[in-house]
């Protein structure tokens, strides 16, 4: 296992046993499904949402049967991520993929305990407000945004000569 898989994987743990560990404390700490709300700050505030579709709440409406579906859909996205993983070239795509996955597995065991997501963190101000979500969904979005900038990082690889245009043979 090469380093940079080492790092992808505790990239996921951290992420997985950060949502998970958070989602508990508001649940049986702070037990917000009974407060409903808990302004932190003038612009953020705990707020507690069941989310039954994929992030920002889109795809919710496939009944019984959502979270299953969701669940295995996610599940068949990690398992893609895996092998990305261990052909990783950086330590950034490394972190950035196990972040995505280990989000991915916290939302996965949401929707197979509960049959739905635990969504809490709410941010908000002057009368504008981001959708309510979670750490792992946090995770996911960080994650693809840094494998975008990676990809605009990147220099293209050069084709093989008998595949070049003609004007850049050289």
């Amino acid at each position: 296992m090469t380093a940079r898989v080492r790092w992808g994987l505790a990239a996921a743990l951290l992420v997985l046993l950060a949502d998970q560990g958070s989602k508990w404390w508001v649940l049986e700490v702070l037990h917000l499904p009974a407060v409903g709300q808990v302004p932190v700050l003038p612009v953020f505030s705990l707020t507690f949402v069941r989310n039954q579709g994929v992030t920002f709440g889109l795809l919710n409406g496939f009944g019984d049967w959502g979270p299953l579906l969701l669940a295995g859909v996610a599940l068949a996205v990690v398992v893609v991520l895996g092998v990305w993983l261990r052909r990783a070239e950086s330590v950034a795509v490394a972190l950035s993929l196990g972040a995505i996955a280990g989000g991915a597995v916290g939302n996965v065991i949401d929707r197979l305990r509960f049959g739905w997501v635990v969504d809490f963190l709410h941010a908000h101000a002057f009368g504008w407000s981001w959708y309510v979500f979670n750490v792992a969904d946090a995770a996911i979005v960080c994650g693809v945004g840094v494998l975008v900038l990676d990809g605009f990082r990147r220099k293209p690889a050069a084709a093989p000569p008998g595949l070049q245009p003609p004007g850049l043979r050289q």
